[in-house]
């Protein structure tokens, strides 16, 4: 009998809750996000205001679902931009080798040398702060750990028997990296893409609490935690309920990555 994999049934679990609260967010909030109130600055928690108001009279609960959507899109995203190009290029220095190995890698490990937030601070610095510009520099970050990780994959199967065999029988070379291949490496691949959502999720929020992410009035989790830092005493609710989705959304996609992981043990 199978021991439970427990890392990915809670992982998946709480991302399942958070993801419910982006796709009701995108619908439906109990309140306008951006919508001021005098009166009701800095109200604690309660039934009319589930996660209480910040600074500017904004119902914390509707900022919160908000933030979550911004950040799983912005997650999501750069995940799928980065893992694309990076598969793309691991794939094809990984089967053919060569010159065309010899280029990319030399590219790809000078990348590697700027640590991936660094990399990505560069790329906001010369484009500027803002949404699609964080995850353009997000995404360029991870390509190189995606590109790495699937060269590894295809050159530890480019020369099995299978692969050998499709050559013979005159399968396209396309078809062997795209057939025979590349779903080999798919579990490896999952669990990278697992943390390079919880590395996106954090540079996400990081950058918008520095003020060089995502801009107001738009909500963002990061940026949530920055402008409530003076009110912490006085008000922890408005730091507490975004600090706690951005603990829960990185820890939830740590424990699909090492659940993933687990699977692949077992």
């Amino acid at each position: 009998m199978k021991k439970k994999n427990y890392n990915l049934i809670f992982g998946i679990g709480i991302v399942s809750i958070l993801f419910l609260l982006f796709l009701i967010g995108i619908f439906y909030t109990p309140y306008d996000p951006d919508a001021m109130s005098g009166s009701e600055k800095l109200l604690a928690p309660s039934i009319k205001h589930f996660f209480g108001t910040d600074q500017f009279g904004r119902d914390v609960f509707s900022r919160v679902m908000k933030g979550i959507g911004t950040t799983f899109f912005i997650a999501i995203s750069t995940v799928l931009l980065g893992s694309m190009i990076g598969i793309f290029l691991g794939a094809l220095t990984g089967y053919f080798g060569g010159w065309l190995d010899e280029i990319l890698m030399r590219v790809n490990d000078a990348i590697v040398a700027f640590p991936s937030v660094l990399l990505a601070l560069i790329f906001i610095s010369i484009l500027g702060p803002g949404q699609n510009n964080i995850i353009f520099a997000l995404a360029v970050a991870f390509i190189p750990s995606f590109s790495r990780m699937t060269r590894s994959e295809f050159l530890a199967n480019r020369d099995m028997d299978y692969v050998k065999s499709a050559r013979l029988m005159g399968v396209s070379h396309l078809r062997i990296i795209l057939v025979h291949i590349l779903p080999n490496a798919v579990p490896t691949l999952f669990s990278m893409m697992a943390i390079g959502f919880n590395n996106a999720i954090l540079a996400e929020a990081g950058m918008s609490y520095l003020g060089i992410g995502v801009q107001p009035p738009q909500a963002s989790l990061g940026r949530m935690l920055s402008e409530s830092q003076i009110y912490l005493v006085r008000a922890p609710w408005v730091a507490i309920f975004p600090g706690l989705a951005i603990v829960l959304l990185a820890l939830s996609f740590s424990l699909i990555s090492e659940g993933i992981n687990e699977q692949r043990e077992a």
